[in-house]
């Protein structure tokens, strides 16, 4: 018999029911333990995961507000677009994160003012990153009692795990859609293990099922597209003869169920957007992985620790060698680990840092480490108990130093923080259109999009190419002729603004052209520390046609009396709050 049957199964060592219990006991006592168990596992592993994030303040990264601008938008009627009244463009790679925020600020939860004091496009982000987080604990639960008398201490150790990795922390809880990722790869994880336990895995239900969460994935990465071979690599692993044509149509149902609605996305996106990928897609070209890219998985490795992997590995070892119900159920687990595995391999470098693409590897890779610790410990003999114990406490600690480290390190140098980008530019655009009393038609081109478009009232030309689908396609090409070409006599932005050394990437500074269109109205020389300073390494252009000396400066006398604050505080502040943005707010 497979585990795929639905048919009734003969009694063995593992589906054998219990004996009788001796006359006077009742089991009451022992189901409220065990729900009281369950609640305080995914309690205490949600409180654990809470803890570290505070650790990054209110920091959001500046990205995740490209996200918030286009919910803002679909939440007030004016469609999936970066600013109202912008031509419609997928300047985001994340719909259901999308909708999530965009239902948030449609019940006054998102994007309103404050929520306990704290501006809400900070405070709601995270707490639904939270309730991912916890909704990831709740799954792994059910899906521990399937493998292991010990859910709860599986549950618990999951989300202690998980808690202690600041790769996964750092990008759940950092506006970004990572956190509801690790939700729908944990969903599909935990349904594929509970069929195969269950002996359900060919059931109508459990097929669509497992096609709808791959869906969910897919349109909540690119990548997450790769979650639809989950379920015919399950299905092929437990093939029988006997059970082909069954297998056969369960796949074709869970295929299916994945593409009628991701096919129904992709042709809503080329109605509304023109494009088959996400316009992000294009301008971050995505390519195909080298052999080079083979050893990539090393990075994880490296992050977490050599022995703790390798103990993790021996113990699954261990338990692979005898057939039992628990080998059964890791199989059915490695399936989807693996996949997170190839996912990783094939994304390009993200400059985020932090390994931004192995959430889905830590959530099944930390569960999974949980299952085989904990049950290998109860397999040994005593002897073997103790060595492994005294294994796993010097690999704790090796990783939990070089966690700290790594924690520490990210903390003092958050990546291009959300409150900013938005104070920093958003102030300096609004008060320029303003002096130069532009209309809202008018343009800024600029590279970090997020919190500008959020605040700025004239419209953003996102020289990144993310939010605009011209300059995506010059970067895809590289281009940067041809972009300087866009923007010198088609764009023709009223304002420029460039940060970092984007202006030597795009190769503005050796175009005579800049020189002769437009002139500094601010400039903040690199300077000292990079790391920190690169946040603060801005200038700011007008084009010449709309300034005389006097005007000129106006403008300069403004920037120096706003920005000079704003990048002394960038330089210790990149975890701070800042006030609710809006469309042509000042801050002061």
């Amino acid at each position: 018999m497979s585990v795929a049957e639905t048919t009734e199964t003969r009694p063995t060592a593992d589906t054998a029911p219990e004996p009788p219990r001796p006359v006077g006991t009742t089991t009451g006592t022992s189901t409220w333990r065990a729900k009281l168990a369950a609640v305080a596992a995914v309690l205490g592993g949600t409180a654990l995961i809470a803890v570290h994030a505070s650790f990054y303040g209110h920091w959001l990264i500046d990205d995740a507000a490209i996200t918030f601008a286009y919910s803002r938008n679909v939440a007030d009627g004016f469609g999936p677009v970066l600013q109202p009244g912008a031509s419609p463009v997928e300047g985001y790679s994340n719909p259901t994160w999308m909708v999530l925020l965009a239902l948030g600020k449609l019940v006054g939860l998102f994007d309103h003012g404050t929520l306990f004091g704290v501006n809400d496009q900070i405070l709601f982000p995270k707490a639904l990153a939270l309730a991912c987080c916890l909704g990831v604990l709740v799954l792994f639960y059910f899906g521990a009692k399937t493998l292991t008398r010990r859910p709860a201490l599986v549950t618990f150790l999951t989300g202690a795990v998980l808690a202690a990795i600041p790769s996964f922390v750092i990008w759940c809880f950092s506006g970004l859609e990572n956190s509801f990722y690790a939700l729908t790869v944990a969903a599909l994880a935990v349904l594929i293990l509970r069929a195969v336990q269950g002996g359900r895995l060919l059931g109508t239900q459990v097929a669509v099922g497992t096609g709808l969460i791959a869906m969910l994935a897919a349109l909540t990465r690119p990548d997450g597209i790769i979650y639809a071979g989950a379920y015919p690599i399950v299905v092929l692993l437990f093939l029988k003869r006997e059970l082909l044509g069954r297998s056969v149509r369960a796949v074709v149902l869970s295929v299916a169920g994945f593409a009628v609605p991701y096919g129904a996305y992709v042709v809503f996106r080329w109605f509304e957007f023109g494009r088959l990928v996400p316009n992000t897609a294009v301008a971050k070209g995505q390519e195909p992985p080298t052999l080079d890219d083979l050893a990539r998985p090393g990075e994880i490795v490296s992050y977490v620790g050599w022995l703790v992997v390798a103990i993790a590995v021996a113990c699954l070892v261990m338990l692979m060698i005898r057939p039992s119900k628990l080998r059964t159920g890791l199989i059915a687990l490695l399936a989807p680990f693996g996949l997170t595995v190839v996912a990783y391999i094939v994304l390009e470098y993200d400059w985020m840092g932090q390994l931004r693409f192995a959430t889905p590897v830590w959530t099944l890779g930390a569960f999974g480490a949980a299952v085989v610790v904990v049950e290998a410990l109860a397999a040994a003999r005593l002897r073997g108990r103790i060595v492994l114990a005294c294994l796993l406490v010097v690999a704790a600690i090796s990783s939990v130093s070089g966690f700290y480290t790594q924690g520490t390190t990210y903390r003092a140098n958050v990546k291009t923080a959300f409150c900013i980008v938005a104070e920093r530019d958003a102030q300096a655009v609004n008060g320029f259109a303003d002096i130069l009393k532009l209309p809202d038609t008018a343009q800024v081109g600029l590279i970090d999009l997020g919190g500008t478009s959020l605040g700025s009232r004239i419209r953003v030309l996102d020289l990144a190419g993310l939010g605009d689908k011209p300059i995506a396609d010059y970067l895809h090409r590289a281009d940067m002729q041809g972009l300087r070409d866009y923007v010198f006599t088609k764009a023709k932005p009223e304002l420029i603004t460039f940060i970092g050394s984007w202006i030597t990437t795009l190769q503005f500074d050796k175009d005579p052209r800049f020189d002769q269109d437009y002139v500094t109205i601010f400039v903040n020389q690199p300077i000292g520390n990079m790391t920190v300073d690169s946040r603060n390494w801005v200038s700011y252009h007008v084009r010449r046609d709309l300034v005389d000396p006097a005007k000129l400066a106006e403008l300069q006398a403004y920037a120096q009396k706003t920005l000079p604050p704003i990048l002394e505080l960038n330089k210790a502040a990149g975890l701070r709050g800042c006030a609710n943005i809006q469309p042509g707010m000042k801050v002061s």
